[in-house]
């Protein structure tokens, strides 16, 4: 059983709020940092949805972190990719004996990330992204550790808010604002497709991605000619 300091993770979590809202950056990076402390792990990461439904690399402790997030945006396989899609905690004992995303395990191991877990990262309701952490060994995950990250990514969203409201880091902003707009749309259109097709979340999660990727799309625009016209282009 991991021993999660309650104390250490409530103080933490008070202090997630930034002081100073020109250095919104950096308090994710704080975030990020406080999670190996807290959780005893290797390192972390946080992920945000762009205009293509995409994760992307928004903040990690260090490169595997890194790679952990890009590789996962290239492949549209990994843990944080099905904690995005579900809304759900996801992960893995040991990548090196995982079956599950073929095309990300290897590279992720290669780097040194044998487990994972990941949560999803929420806005108003609505999943925004995945807040990740990961050992640099095998690791059985337990009920406290998965709560207490649930938890911390919970009081992510107070430091998401003053970034839109700051708006000093446009890019950023820009990502949440558009995961607030039309995370619903999408969500119902996946789940159109799971029915249509009789296929799993993430399969027709990556469908509808890659209509619009191949046709130059938004997503949510593709997603709303599915829900109007019952096919995709």
């Amino acid at each position: 059983m991991a021993n999660i300091d309650v104390d250490q993770l409530t103080a933490s979590l008070r202090g997630l709020e930034p002081a100073d809202d020109a250095d919104l950056a950096g308090a994710l990076d704080a975030v990020v940092e406080a999670c190996v402390d807290l959780f005893g792990v290797t390192g972390a990461g946080l992920m945000v949805a762009d205009e293509q439904d995409s994760l992307r690399y928004a903040a990690a402790t260090d490169g595997p972190g890194r790679v952990l997030e890009e590789v996962q945006t290239e492949t549209g396989q990994g843990p944080c990719v099905d904690t995005f899609v579900h809304g759900r905690p996801v992960e893995t004992t040991d990548l090196a004996t995982e079956q599950r995303w073929p095309a990300s395990r290897q590279v992720l191991v290669e780097h040194d990330v044998y487990s994972v877990l990941g949560v999803p990262v929420r806005l108003g309701g609505v999943t925004v992204g995945s807040l990740d952490v990961y050992r640099d060994r095998p690791h059985e995950w337990d009920d406290s550790e998965r709560s207490a990250l649930v938890g911390y990514s919970g009081a992510l969203e107070t430091t998401l808010r003053s970034l839109l409201a700051a708006r000093r880091s446009d890019e950023l902003a820009r990502q949440l604002q558009y995961a607030l707009d039309y995370r619903v749309v999408i969500e119902r259109a996946v789940g159109y497709l799971m029915a249509a097709r009789r296929t799993d979340a993430v399969t027709a999660f990556d469908l509808l991605r890659r209509t619009a990727r191949n046709r130059r799309r938004k997503v949510a625009d593709v997603a709303r000619d599915l829900l109007d016209s019952g096919s995709l282009p």
